[in-house]
């Protein structure tokens, strides 16, 4: 849900699409320049990892990169119907019905057996990118010489276009394993062979993080997801990646009320005062993606201050520590996420927090947050 402008809401997700416009172009930097340039894809399933997946993909392409990729064919419809006209990848599963909306959106699709080959064919027709697995170990043929059979099947049969050879890493976010270069190794020894008899087709591999850590894996494009947001890729410090955080998640102050010694506060009894203080309640808990697990384990900005959130999150309300007298009043805005002042907390902090990766972080807001889109603070 958009909003227009900034209205007074129990909670709001303000998306800066000129950060994801500026984050692209900053991908885009990071690949080889000349005629050789690998393209860049932006991935843009999950409603755009919560950011909104219609605005993020427009701010995408505004920054530079050529492609889209989703993980489901609802996805790839919605950005047609949204008038998006750039090359679509579908990366996932597709069930029969589900290869029907893909392949009516005009969207490529992903094969591993000559079988979908034929039923891309029984419908009319498509592109199809062969994935190898090189130990990513979910979608994808392990067998090199059978993936050579599904794409040299898709380039043979009629109405099917070979259109790529893939992979995907699975610890491409691990700096200093080995297991990257492994699977690097593997898809170099098969895909570049594959593209020898198929000139046309375009060989990818690397996300935000093989991108970001390995200049060999760019190959002839690059699927980016959570850079474009403005988030880590290795989970730390999205600013050491010269990258903006893109959203911010704000609430405000909804009552204020005196705690004394013993009094709690929340479900379970989770906090109770040691001392005289004050507690703050924010219209905002699960029901808009606060995990409950952050009961206890979070710091909320008011005033520019950290305030530690104190109790159980529930699904409509959390309580803040404000102290006594209150450093809070009703109706003061809140930040979860983001900047107030000179304080900022960001994604990859709650994420840790959590023993999660900052991606679950942004999906895991929930629709009842409505996304107020703007341009560096001007109305999108």
């Amino acid at each position: 849900m958009a909003v227009q402008q900034d209205v007074a809401v129990r909670a709001v997700a303000r998306v800066n699409l000129a950060a994801i416009e500026r984050n692209a172009a900053r991908m885009r930097r990071e690949l080889a320049a000349g005629a050789n340039a690998a393209a860049l894809c932006a991935v843009v399933k999950a409603d755009g990892y919560g950011h909104g997946a219609i605005p993020s993909a427009r701010a995408a392409l505004a920054g530079g990169a050529t492609w889209l990729a989703v993980a489901a064919a609802g996805e790839a419809a919605q950005l047609r119907a949204a008038g998006l006209d750039a090359p679509i990848l579908v990366m996932g599963a597709l069930s029969p019905a589900e290869l029907d909306v893909a392949l009516a959106a005009g969207a490529d699709v992903v094969a591993w057996d000559e079988a979908f080959v034929a039923a891309v064919a029984a419908r009319g027709g498509g592109a199809v990118h062969v994935k190898l697995d090189t130990g990513m170990g979910r979608l994808g043929t392990r067998d090199p010489d059978a993936a050579t059979r599904v794409a040299q099947a898709a380039a043979a049969t009629e109405g099917v276009r070979l259109a790529g050879a893939m992979t995907h890493f699975a610890t491409a976010d691990e700096r200093g394993d080995t297991f990257f270069a492994e699977q690097l190794a593997r898809f170099a020894a098969w895909a570049p062979a594959l593209q020898a008899a198929h000139p046309s087709i375009v060989l990818h591999a690397a996300n935000s993080a093989g991108t970001l850590r390995e200049a060999a894996s760019h190959f002839d494009m690059v699927r980016a997801g959570v850079a474009l947001y403005g988030l880590d890729p290795f989970g730390e410090d999205a600013a050491a990646r010269d990258l903006e955080p893109a959203l911010e998640l704000h609430s405000y102050v909804a009552a204020v009320k005196p705690v004394a010694p013993g009094e709690s506060a929340g479900y379970g009894r989770r906090f109770v005062a040691a001392t005289p203080t004050h507690t703050a309640t924010l219209p905002i808990g699960y029901g808009d993606g606060v995990r409950r697990a952050l009961t206890n384990n979070l710091d909320v900005l008011v005033r520019g201050v950290r305030r530690p959130l104190v109790g159980t999150v529930s699904m409509d309300n959390i309580t803040l520590d404000v102290g006594s007298p209150p450093a809070a009043a009703v109706g003061e805005p809140a930040v979860l996420i983001g900047a107030q002042g000179e304080e900022r907390i960001g994604v990859e902090e709650i994420a840790q927090r959590l023993a999660t990766i900052n991606y679950e972080v942004t999906c895991g807001l929930l629709a009842r947050v409505p996304r107020l889109y703007h341009h560096d603070g001007e109305p999108a």
